[in-house]
Formats: structure tokens, C-alpha cells, sequence
């Protein structure tokens, strides 16, 4: 049985700053708040050798009402801003803290800030500044997780990483969130940290050293559990699936998404080249086998991962991607929210196209650049040839996979909503993918003769 695939955009929202991270509040009551963060360097004016100093990092945060009920008027509608430092990373708490959502972010003024969600008597949600640490002087605060990736509420923690390339692990009391342990874990900037869901004693990071390690809590983490240098660019994403033990997917400026077995950390279970340095990986809420790819020059891409998972050692097929942002995919998310199997057809609906990088005569220059402005990666050879070239690229189209394993599949269908956002454009998109089987044609009547 075939199946269709389409995204639709529903609406884009200008950020004014660049938008670097997108996050859906994960708890039911709550599923229609949207979050987003920006990051906005700021050079001096020069005037003197004084004002000459490392540049301003500014930011904002965005709160956005959704509703998404089939209408020609946009769902989305904001809220709430907040004038902060820049912001490299949002997270909610999987679970209520004192009933109330909790947010998390990561700041270039290396904060971890938690604002709690409010709801005053107007009906409209807020958001105010609950608890802040600092992770220590001159750096940047790069990412966050949380423990509570399964829903978990006892013993709720919180990893971030650093530009010094140190990690932080900090426990959330009633009134205060306390580090626990800090350690030096990467040579550069650690771009990202990762709880196992399974056991939350595990930590993942990666860094700009191409190295992704684990680290276990109970053992003082001196030392590595394990360090992997499969990925050969810096690792800059990492998600432990919330729905099968032990996989792991992670993602690099290699432009490749590894997913492993954590059990096995020597050799991954499968790799998948999407053409782009992947910035942030999401797992479905629901759907154990599928993930949600932010491919900085390559888009946005929906990753089947079944046969991946069963140790068939093959690529990843694409199920969609959404093509329709004009800058550096970085921000991503899932929405909980129930759709409407009807939506009315978007006239922003971009062409069927095929997925890939296409190069002309010459050959394809990709400048990688980081959000923190520390550090280019140009992706070529000192003859002026671009690199990796054949790895670039997506793997031969395959057959779509069927992403439900349910026997009675011929029933099913999927809708999902999105939030993605991209850097230098500031633009914010949410829209929906809808996976349906296809009809099958009917024979046509046969034309009676004259």
C-alpha cells in the first residue's frame, strides 16, 4: 500500500533577532504554548580601544497562544516577549514543578534561567524568571536537558553544556537550583548535553573536538563512560529516544545522523547522510520511529528510523522535509496539539521536490558558522574543493516506509504540527505534516459506443 506525504505552512512569524530554538510546552494542559529564542550579536562601534571588547550577545524570548483548528486565520498568536540576553537553548520541563510548566533556557551571559508559566485571571499565559545559576565566568551557556524525559518527577535535574567545554549538572529544589558537579568534558566549546531518559545517571555530550562521550554521575565523572570519534566534525546534537531503551541519535557539522544502542557505543546502529550539519534532533512524542532533523544548509527533514532500530544497518529514508525556510535551519519541535484530519490547502505550499544538494559547474562552497560567532567551518579542501562531497549527499531515493507498526495500518493516518525556526532571516514557521494512506484509484467506467 502506497502512502502520501505533504506539509502545509500555516503561518511565519518574523523574530526581528535571529531565531535559533523552538519549543512546544510538553504537558496536555498546556500544548498549545509555543516558545522561541533569539541571538543577536552586537558589534561595538569602535571608537576607542575600550569599547573595542567582545561583542553584545542579545536575545528575546517569545510566548505564542496556538490554535489550530481548521481556519484561514493564522494559529498563532503572541503573547508575550521578553528582552533577555541571548539565547542558545529552550527546554521545558517534561513534567509540572508546583503545577506550573517550567521553561529552561541557556544564555550567552552562561545562565541557566527558569521561568515559570503563569496564567493570570485575564486567561492570557506568561512567563516570569523563577530561579537562575550561573555556570561560571566567560562562557556561554550552549544547551540544556532535563531529566524528566519520561515523564519522570522525582529527583528532577538539569545538564548543560558550555563554550569552556565544561559540563553542569544542577538539582531542582523547591527555591533554588544547585549545581551538583561541574567538569571539563570537551578541548572546545561542548555544544550539547543529554540526558538518558532510561538512567538519568547517564549523561551524553558532544563538542567541537568531534567527540561525543557518555559520562555516568555515580562514578564522579573524571573520566568518560566511553568516548566516540565516529562523527569527524563537531557534535552539536544529541536525543535519547523517550520510547525505546537504550537509542540514542546524534548529529554533527558532518552533515550525518548516527543512531546507536547505547549498550554498543562503538559502532553505530545506522548512519544517514541529510546534507547539512544537523543542529538539533527530536524524537517524536508518540512515534518511537520517528525524528525530527534540523539541518542547518539542508533544511528540515523526517527521519524514518524502524529498520535502523531493529539492526538492519541501513540509512534512514526521508519521509518529508520542509524546504521553505531561506537561512540556517537550527530550531525545531514537535507539537503535542490534536489536529483536525481537514485543513484547509496553504497557498504556501511548496512544489514536490526532491531532496538534495544539486551542485553546478562548480563546486559547492558551504561557510559554516556557529551561533556564538566563535568559530567559521568552510567546507573545503585547500585546492578549493568542496568536502565531504560524496557524503553530502541523501541517500538513492528508497520506498516510503510505513511508520506504523500496528496490524491494523490500513486504518491509520498521522498529523502533526511543527514549530521550526531559522537564523539570519529571524523567521519562525509552523506548520503540519500529514501522512495518510493512498487512495487507490478506481477503474474507470467504460464508454458505452455510439
Amino acid at each position: 500500500m502506497g502512502w502520501q506525504s505533504r506539509t502545509r505552512t500555516l503561518q511565519v512569524f518574523d523574530t526581528e533577532l535571529s531565531a535559533d530554538t523552538v519549543e512546544w510546552c510538553p504537558l496536555p494542559q498546556w500544548s498549545h504554548v509555543l516558545a522561541c529564542g533569539t541571538y543577536q550579536l552586537q558589534k561595538g562601534d569602535d571608537k576607542t580601544a575600550e569599547d573595542s571588547t567582545a561583542p553584545s550577545r542579545i536575545g528575546r524570548l517569545y510566548l505564542f497562544h496556538c490554535n489550530p483548528q481548521p481556519s484561514f486565520i493564522p494559529p498563532l498568536t503572541e503573547t508575550q516577549r521578553i528582552d533577555t540576553p541571548a539565547i542558545l537553548d529552550l527546554k521545558w520541563c517534561h513534567v509540572p514543578i508546583s503545577e506550573r510548566p517550567l521553561l529552561g533556557m541557556a544564555t550567552a551571559s552562561g545562565e541557566i534561567q527558569l521561568y515559570k508559566l503563569m496564567e493570570p485571571q485575564q486567561g492570557t499565559c506568561g512567563l516570569e524568571c523563577e530561579l537562575r545559576a550561573e555556570l561560571g565566568p566567560d562562557r556561554l551557556a550552549l544547551s540544556l536537558d532535563w531529566s524528566t524525559g519520561r515523564g519522570e518527577s522525582s529527583d528532577v535535574r538539569v545538564v548543560s553544556s558550555d563554550s569552556a567545554g565544561s559540563l553542569t549538572v544542577l538539582s531542582l529544589g523547591e527555591a533554588s537550583l544547585t549545581a551538583l558537579c561541574q567538569w571539563k568534558a570537551h578541548d572546545f566549546e561542548a555544544w550539547i548535553s543529554a540526558f538518558s531518559y532510561w538512567d538519568t545517571q547517564i549523561v551524553y555530550s558532544g563538542g567541537d573536538d568531534c567527540k561525543l562521550k557518555g559520562w555516568d554521575l555515580r562514578m564522579a565523572p573524571s573520566s568518560p563512560t566511553f568516548t566516540s570519534k565516529r562523527h569527524t566534525m563537531g557534535v552539536c546534537s544529541i536525543h535519547s529516544n523517550p520510547h525505546r531503551e537504550h537509542i540514542l541519535a546524534t548529529g554533527s557539522y558532518d552533515e550525518n545522523v548516527l543512531l546507536w544502542d547505547g549498550r554498543n557505543m562503538k559502532q553505530p546502529l545506522s548512519e544517514t547522510a541529510v546534507g547539512g550539519g544537523v543542529w538539533r534532533l527530536k524524537w517524536h512524542p508518540s512515534q518511537e520511529h520517528l525524528l525530527l532533523a534540523a539541518c542547518m544548509h539542508n533544511d528540515f527533514h523526517i527521519l524514518h528510523c524502524q529498520k535502523a532500530m531493529e539492526g538492519q544497518d541501513a540509512p534512514c529514508p526521508v519521509l518529508a522535509s520542509y524546504i521553505l525556510h531561506n537561512s540556517l535551519a537550527y530550531g525545531a519541535d514537535w507539537s503535542r496539539l490534536p489536529l483536525s484530519n481537514s485543513m484547509p490547502p496553504s497557498p504556501q505550499e511548496p512544489p514536490q521536490t526532491s531532496i538534495g544538494l544539486t551542485q553546478s559547474a562548480g563546486h559547492l562552497r558551504i561557510q559554516y558558522e556557529s551561533p556564538t560567532a566563535s568559530f567559521d567551518t568552510s567546507l573545503e579542501d585547500d585546492l578549493g574543493q568542496y568536502i565531504p562531497d560524496h557524503t553530502c549527499l541523501l541517500p538513492e531515493k528508497s520506498p516510503v516506509p510505513d511508520p506504523f507498526t500496528s496490524p491494523d495500518r490500513d486504518a491509520q493516518s498521522l498529523s502533526c504540527l511543527m514549530a521550526t525556526c531559522s537564523f539570519y532571516d529571524h523567521m519562525m514557521h509552523v506548520w503540519r505534516w500529514d501522512w495518510s494512506p493512498e487512495k487507490e484509484k478506481m477503474p474507470s467506467e467504460p464508454t458505452p459506443s455510439s
